[in-house]
């Protein structure tokens, strides 16, 4: 019965991957079937024994409350208008130090900075007013629609809400903070070496006027009554310094929450509710990630790690950090999906991790980030990316604007396998 188990298990990775069937409840229900073919029980007296239900209790994973407390902030931070002010200011910034390619590239980076706290990242929300500005200002559409598309890079990669990164971080045993940096940082790589290309192009195309600039990016200039963006970047700041000290980030969220109240002199009932209502959000993750730890402690149950363990061991004992690279980026090569992809990332990551003497942030970023890159390589991603931008850039077109995307997102790739690399060596 135990190879019966390890092939229903098997099958219902593949099926994850294929992507033909609701990925979360084949994770919950494949594991399932397998964990009782297996012979593992529904639940057990012994407290020590492994069953269905001390599996899915070690799928509760702290990262779920990290991630509600980052949800409170980032509510009372919308209510209050301070995201607005930040997300306008980055943009204002961006046309000023490039242009119609920095309008370009600062709208990407505000889709995803949008997406990275909130758990929806949608580039068209601000390239529909940012695409057809920078195009105005000398951009390639292609160049600007497939720039804007980055957002999902950093939406990925650098937040609190998507299942596969908090399945990454509860298995390698790490916490939010530096691995969010890592992302961002490999996500401005991607928008930088973008940025780049497209200063190289519009130089010798035609420019707007002063006028003609505001005119187009009225949308996001500041008001009188706007606060100062130091202001409203001040919570922010707090927050991150929360998590470098290590403090739980429920508690470092609320606590800034309600300072954000105050700063903001927000109805404290309103602003209560706003917080709430933005923990919602919280639903599918919450879902996702106890159904995707679930299904790697079922994985591990079955014999399948130790399988895997005796295949790869020559490469795990070598170069496990690479590895996880190679496998990390092959997978969302493949799947085209950062959430499909856990199914063939987090069987690798918990082997790595098994192995010990391995640091725990470099097989995070070698996990989470080449997946979180390549996902978007083939066709721009197959959802909520590059597909949804094109109709809101004029003149754009799909295949042309992911041609653009691919060098920068090579570039992105080879940054996060050195900056893993370094941490934790080959």
């Amino acid at each position: 019965m135990h190879v019966a188990a390890q092939i229903i298990m098997a099958l219902t990775l593949i099926l994850m991957v294929v992507g033909r069937t609701p990925l979360y409840s084949t994770a919950v229900v494949g594991s399932t079937i397998a964990a009782l073919v297996y012979g593992i029980p529904l639940i057990s007296a012994d407290p020590e024994a492994t069953s269905i239900k001390s599996l899915v209790v070690g799928g509760l994973n702290p990262v779920i409350a990290d991630m509600a407390g980052v949800l409170l902030f980032i509510g009372v931070m919308e209510h209050a208008g301070y995201l607005r002010v930040l997300v306008n200011a980055i943009i204002r910034q961006g046309n000023k130090m490039g242009g119609g390619p920095g309008v370009a590239t600062s709208g990407g980076i505000a889709a995803g900075l949008i997406g990275a706290f909130t758990g929806f990242t949608q580039p068209a929300i601000t390239a529909v007013v940012t695409g057809p500005a920078s195009t105005n200002l000398g951009v390639d559409p292609h160049k600007s629609a497939g720039t804007h598309a980055h957002a999902g890079h950093l939406g990925n990669f650098a937040g609190f809400t998507h299942p596969t990164l908090l399945a990454v971080i509860a298995t390698a045993g790490i916490t939010f903070g530096w691995i969010n940096a890592i992302g961002l940082a490999t996500a401005l790589v991607i928008f930088g070496v973008s940025f780049v290309r497209m200063r190289q192009d519009v130089k010798h195309q035609h420019a707007m006027s002063e006028e003609e600039t505001a005119e187009a990016l009225k949308e996001f200039q500041a008001t009188k009554e706007d606060p100062s963006v130091w202001w409203v970047l001040l919570p922010f700041l707090l927050l991150v310094v929360g998590f470098a000290l290590g403090y739980p980030v429920f508690i470092v969220g609320f606590v800034v929450s309600v300072l954000v109240m105050l700063m903001a002199r927000l109805n404290a009932m309103e602003a209560e509710r706003s917080m709430l209502e933005s923990v919602k959000r919280v639903a599918v993750p919450l879902i996702a990630t106890v159904g995707f730890l679930y299904m790697s402690g079922v994985i591990r149950s079955v014999g399948i790690t130790e399988l895997l363990a005796g295949w790869f061991e020559p490469l795990l004992n070598n170069v496990p950090i690479l590895t996880l690279v190679i496998v990390s980026a092959i997978a969302g090569l493949l799947t085209q999906s950062n959430s499909a992809s856990a199914a063939i990332i987090l069987p690798f990551l918990g082997l790595v991790m098994a192995h010990g003497g391995v640091n725990p942030l470099a097989a995070a970023a070698a996990a989470a980030g080449p997946t979180a890159v390549m996902q978007y390589f083939l066709t721009g991603g197959p959802i909520a990316a590059l597909a949804t931008t094109i109709p809101v850039v004029p003149g754009s077109d799909l295949k042309k604007a992911n041609l653009f995307q691919r060098p920068s997102q090579l570039a992105g790739l080879l940054f996060v396998a050195i900056v893993a690399v370094v941490l934790g060596g080959l």
